[in-house]
């Protein structure tokens, strides 16, 4: 990987692409503030190349992020579609849910609870569950997974299938990273459980992105570029479906990093497994 592309802005290498498939957090905001710079560029790039979809594993359906956006302050201007591993995740449960109520576990915070609402689902204890659905922790502001090992036994014992929300280990939020719901399910698979994924890097997600794409703007993406900061998720899952990536280093990977140079780069993808055309330290254009 030591010919990494570092860039100087996003229009190097954007005549190259006809579409971008974007993530949202660590490039377009941390949780706490915008990105403007990103925002721009993806605005940029949808006047001069095509259009954008932002593809999220947040674990929560498209008009939930929209409201995260307003909050924040990350412009909407900037992007033609939304797609969420929450949306995904829903449409599971609603399959298994078609032939009576479903009986649910869900961990996670309340504010995911959009995902199941509304659908034939009953969110009862663990006793009575028969499925999980993780979109995260309760608290992931102090918690940690070893705080949920004796519960993960207990679901695995009773062989139980985790559907879960949002395959990120981590994300930024402000300055700090917190865990995610895939923090949980990978503790789940290590003791022997069944876990489900939606979300990067699984095809599945890709298939729907452009799928919704299509149906959003008329057209079919022969070259998108996928942009993100995650190396087992965004990077990890252009690689699956043949994209070209292009790596944001300020996100989850920053202290990992450390100085963004073509030698701690080649090491840093070497270390994961993961590929990328180019890098920029943030999405400017």
């Amino acid at each position: 990987m030591s010919d990494i592309q570092i860039l100087s802005g996003l229009h190097d290498i954007a005549s190259d692409y006809d579409s971008l498939i974007c993530d949202v957090w660590g490039v377009l905001h941390n949780g706490r503030e915008p990105f403007l710079a990103a925002a721009e560029a993806l605005r940029r790039f949808r006047d001069e190349r095509g259009p954008v979809v932002l593809l999220s594993n947040a674990p929560r359906l498209v008009a939930t992020l929209l409201k995260q956006f307003a909050q924040i302050g990350v412009p909407t201007d900037c992007f033609d579609a939304i797609v969420t591993s929450g949306v995904a995740a829903r449409a599971e449960l609603s399959a298994r849910a078609r032939g009576g109520p479903l009986a649910m576990l869900h961990l996670g915070p309340e504010r995911d609870r959009d995902v199941f609402e509304g659908l034939n689902v009953e969110s009862v204890e663990a006793e009575a569950a028969q499925v999980v659905l993780c979109t995260g922790l309760f608290d992931d502001d102090h918690e940690t997974p070893d705080d949920y090992a004796e519960r993960l036994l207990a679901l695995k014992a009773r062989r139980l299938t985790m559907l879960c929300a949002n395959p990120d280990i981590v994300v930024q939020r402000g300055g700090q990273l917190v865990y995610c719901a895939g923090a949980l399910a990978r503790e789940y698979q290590k003791i022997g459980g069944e876990v489900l994924y939606f979300g990067k890097p699984y095809p599945a997600i890709y298939d729907l992105t452009l799928d919704t794409m299509r149906k959003v703007t008329g057209r079919t993406l022969t070259r998108p570029l996928a942009v993100g900061d995650g190396m087992a998720t965004d990077l990890a899952g252009a690689n699956g479906v043949g994209f070209d990536a292009l790596f944001i280093a300020h996100g989850i990977h920053a202290a990992e990093l450390g100085e963004m140079t073509t030698e701690s780069l080649a090491q840093l993808f070497e270390k994961t497994g993961v590929r990328a055309r180019a890098a920029m330290r943030e999405l400017v254009w």
